[in-house]
C-alpha cells in the first residue's frame, strides 16, 4: 500500500508538471485589445508561461524578449514611445497573443467611493452627455468589485473599451468628464482605469505592507491573514440557512405566479417581526444580508382623510424598491439609494379606516432597508403629516448567497488585494481619488492613513511620485444656524494637509454639494477641477488649477486679516451684493460668532464681528454645508474651507 501510496503521488506530481509545462502564455486582464499603454516611460507588460519558456512582446517596430522564472511569471519592458497608435501588440510563446488597436496615451486610475464610482447615467444632463461621448482615442476600463484576503495577481474580468454612448453611460462620471477635458485640451488619447466601490474607508485601498505598520490596523490585518475564509463563508451560510429555518429563499416569496401576493391588505402577517422605520436591516438584527425584504405598515384614516389625494413621503430607500398601497402600485425606484421616495396616491384607492402601505426593497449590496430621516417619512393630506415612521412589519423573502462574503471595510487591504494589486505595474501617468465620506469621524487618523495610502501606491508602482489629484468633501447635509464644530470639515482639513506630498493636488467641491444628497449629480465640475490639476502638476502647463488657500492671519485692531494664495487674477465675491459669507471669528474663549468680511485687495480678506471685539481665531466654510460660501478666486474656483487654530 505504501508504494501504491508513492505512486499515485509520483504520477500526480509528474502530471502535475508537465500540465503547468505544457501552459500556453497569458497575460493579467488588464492587457486587452482598445487598451492604452502610457506614453513617455517604459511599459512593463507580464504574464504566464511555461517554466523557462521564451517570450516575445512585438508593439509597433519595438521587439523585447524574456524568459520565465521557475514559477512560471516573466515580465519585460517595451521602451519609450510617444503618442500615437493604433498598434497591434503581439505576445509569442508556445502559443500567440494579438491585441489589436492599441494606443499610446495617458494613463490614469480612478479610485474611491461612491462618488468616483456613480455613473455618467446619473449625472447632471444625463441624457445630453450620454449622446455626447464618442471619442475613440478616449479608452474605458472597469475593474470588477470583489474582496481578497491576499493580494492577488490577476482581477476576474474586464476588458479595454473605446469611449461610446454604450460604454461611457455606466462609467464613472467623474472619470469622465476628467478624461474628456483631457483630451481636448491635450489632443491625445486617454486610458480610464475605475477601480472604485460606494461606501468603503480608505484602510481596505491600502496594502497589507503599509496597513500592518499602522497602530489601529495591524490587528485586525492580523485577524484577517489568520482566517479560514472557507470556515468563515460556511458559519454564514449556517447563521443564515438558521434564520430561515432550512434553506436560503433564494427567489421572492412575495411573488407567485408573478402577482405580488405579500402586497395584499388582509395577507395574514401575525408572525412577521417587527422593524424600526427608517433604519437599515443590518442594524436589526440581519446584519450582512442582501437581497429582497417587505415592510407592511398599517395606516388608520378618517373618512375625510381617505376622501383626499395623498402624498406619501417614504423616505430613502437602499437600493429599490416597489410600493403599493392596499394591494395598488402607486410607484416604483431602480437603484438610487439616496433619494427620497416620493409617491402620489388618487383618493380612489385609498378606504376609511384600515390601509396597507408596503414596500419591496431590493438590497443589492452593503447596509439595506428603508433609512433616512423620521421627519422625511409622512403622509401629506392637505396641510396636514400623517407620521409613519416607527415600527413595521417585516420579512426576508429572498436572500443572496453573497451575502455569506466578507464586506469590502469588514478588515483593511481587503480592496487593495483585489483591486489594486492586480494593476501592478501596468504604467500609469497618476490616479484620482474621490474617497472620505466613510473616513468622516475619523479626520485625525485620516491625517495619517491618507497620507500612507498615497505613499503605498507610489512604492508598489515604482514609477516615483507619480501625480495624485483627489477631491475635497463636498458640502453635505442641513446648514446649521450656529457656528460649531464639523467632523466633515476636519476631514477636508485632513485632505488640505496631505497636500504636503509632492504631487497631489486636490479639487474642491465645496460649493457643488447637495444638503439631502451625498451624491451631488454635479460631476461636470469635478472633473473640470481635477483637470486643471493635471495639466498644472502633470504637464507642467501655465493654469490656476486650485482656488484661494489659506496662508495666514493677522489680528489687528479688532479684526482679522486672511491672506490667500493660489488667488490667480484675484479675489472675487460670488454674491450680487459683494458680500463675503462663511467667515466666523472667535476670541480668546474659543465661541464662534457669525462675521462679516471684506475683499481688501487680490490677496487679502478683512474679517471681523461686532460680537468678538477681540479676535484670536478665524474659520471659512467650517461646516459640514457651509452653503453659503461665496469666495472665489476670477477664474471661478471657490476657497478652501479652513480654521486658523
Amino acid at each position: 500500500m505504501r508504494y501504491l501510496s508513492i505512486l499515485i503521488t509520483t504520477m500526480a506530481l509528474v502530471t502535475g508538471f508537465y500540465l503547468h509545462s505544457m501552459a500556453d502564455v497569458t497575460l493579467p486582464r488588464i492587457f486587452s485589445s482598445n487598451m492604452v499603454l502610457q506614453q513617455g516611460t517604459e511599459i512593463p507588460v507580464w504574464g504566464w508561461a511555461s517554466p523557462g519558456e521564451r517570450v516575445t512582446v512585438t508593439l509597433g517596430k519595438a521587439t523585447v524578449t524574456g524568459r520565465t522564472g521557475r514559477d512560471g511569471k516573466w515580465r519585460v519592458k517595451l521602451p519609450v514611445f510617444g503618442y500615437g497608435g493604433p498598434y497591434t501588440m503581439t505576445i509569442s510563446g508556445r502559443n500567440k497573443i494579438t491585441y489589436e488597436n492599441v494606443m499610446i496615451g495617458e494613463v490614469w486610475i480612478a479610485s474611491g467611493q461612491s462618488n468616483m464610482e456613480w455613473p455618467l447615467s446619473q449625472s447632471n444632463n444625463a441624457l445630453e452627455e450620454i449622446a455626447g461621448a464618442s471619442f475613440p482615442d478616449i479608452r474605458l476600463f472597469q475593474v470588477p468589485r470583489t474582496v481578497s484576503q491576499l493580494p492577488q495577481e490577476d482581477i476576474s474580468s474586464g476588458e479595454w473599451k473605446a469611449c461610446t454612448p454604450e460604454t461611457a453611460a455606466g462609467f464613472s462620471a467623474v472619470a469622465y468628464f476628467f478624461g474628456r477635458d483631457l483630451h481636448k485640451k491635450l489632443n491625445v488619447p486617454v486610458g480610464l482605469i475605475q477601480s472604485a466601490w460606494g461606501g468603503t474607508v480608505a484602510e481596505t485601498w491600502i496594502s497589507p505592507e503599509t496597513i500592518e505598520n499602522d497602530p489601529d490596523f495591524s490587528e485586525p490585518l492580523k485577524k484577517l491573514r489568520s482566517m479560514d475564509m472557507d470556515a468563515y463563508e460556511q458559519e454564514q451560510l449556517d447563521r443564515l440557512k438558521q434564520m430561515f429555518g432550512g434553506e436560503i429563499p433564494g427567489e421572492d416569496r412575495g411573488f407567485k405566479n408573478g402577482e405580488p401576493v405579500w402586497s395584499a391588505i388582509d395577507l395574514e402577517d401575525g408572525d412577521w417581526k417587527s422593524l424600526v422605520v427608517p433604519k437599515y436591516w443590518e442594524e436589526q438584527g440581519y446584519a450582512q444580508i442582501d437581497g429582497i425584504g417587505w415592510y407592511r405598515k398599517e395606516i388608520l384614516l378618517t373618512e375625510e382623510q381617505s376622501n383626499s389625494n395623498v402624498t406619501i413621503h417614504l423616505g430613502k430607500v437602499d437600493d429599490s424598491d416597489i410600493t403599493w398601497i392596499n394591494g395598488i402600485e402607486i410607484g416604483k425606484t431602480e437603484g438610487l439609494y439616496d433619494k427620497d421616495r416620493i409617491y402620489t396616491v388618487e383618493a380612489k384607492h385609498l378606504r376609511p379606516g384600515k390601509n396597507m402601505l408596503v414596500v419591496r426593497v431590493n438590497d443589492t449590496g452593503g447596509n439595506g432597508g428603508i433609512w433616512g430621516d423620521p421627519k422625511d417619512q409622512f403622509l401629506a393630506i392637505g396641510s396636514e403629516k400623517v407620521d409613519i415612521s416607527g415600527d413595521w412589519k417585516f420579512r426576508i423573502s429572498k436572500a443572496t448567497v453573497s451575502s455569506v462574503n466578507i464586506g469590502p471595510n469588514s478588515y483593511p487591504t481587503l480592496l487593495y488585494n483585489s483591486m489594486i494589486s492586480p494593476l501592478v505595474p501596468y504604467a500609469i501617468k497618476g490616479a484620482i481619488w474621490y474617497q472620505g465620506e466613510s473616513n468622516a469621524g475619523r479626520a485625525k487618523q485620516y491625517q495619517r492613513i491618507f497620507p500612507a495610502l498615497i505613499t503605498d501606491w507610489r512604492e508598489h508602482w515604482n514609477q516615483g511620485d507619480f501625480p495624485f489629484l483627489f477631491v475635497s468633501l463636498a458640502n453635505y447635509m442641513q446648514a446649521k444656524e450656529i457656528p460649531g464644530e464639523s467632523g466633515w470639515a476636519e476631514l477636508r482639513e485632513a485632505q488640505t494637509m496631505t497636500l504636503s506630498l509632492p504631487n497631489t493636488g486636490m479639487a474642491l467641491a465645496i460649493d457643488i454639494g447637495e444638503a439631502n444628497d451625498i451624491h451631488p449629480r454635479n460631476k461636470q465640475d469635478v472633473g473640470l477641477r481635477l483637470s486643471l490639476n493635471a495639466l498644472k502638476i502633470a504637464y507642467g502647463q501655465e493654469v490656476v488649477h486650485s482656488g484661494p488657500m489659506y496662508q495666514s492671519v493677522d489680528f489687528r485692531n479688532g479684526r482679522a486679516v486672511v491672506t490667500f494664495d493660489h488667488t490667480g487674477n484675484g479675489l472675487e465675491a460670488r454674491d450680487r451684493y459683494g458680500y463675503v459669507k462663511g467667515f466666523t471669528l472667535a476670541g480668546n474663549d474659543g465661541r464662534f460668532y457669525w462675521a462679516k468680511a471684506m475683499i481688501i485687495n487680490e490677496k487679502q480678506v478683512e474679517v471681523w464681528s461686532d460680537q468678538v471685539p477681540q479676535p484670536a481665531a478665524v474659520r471659512y466654510g467650517w461646516a459640514d454645508n457651509p452653503d453659503d460660501v461665496n469666495l472665489y478666486n476670477r477664474e471661478g474656483l471657490p476657497a478652501n474651507p479652513f480654521r486658523s487654530k
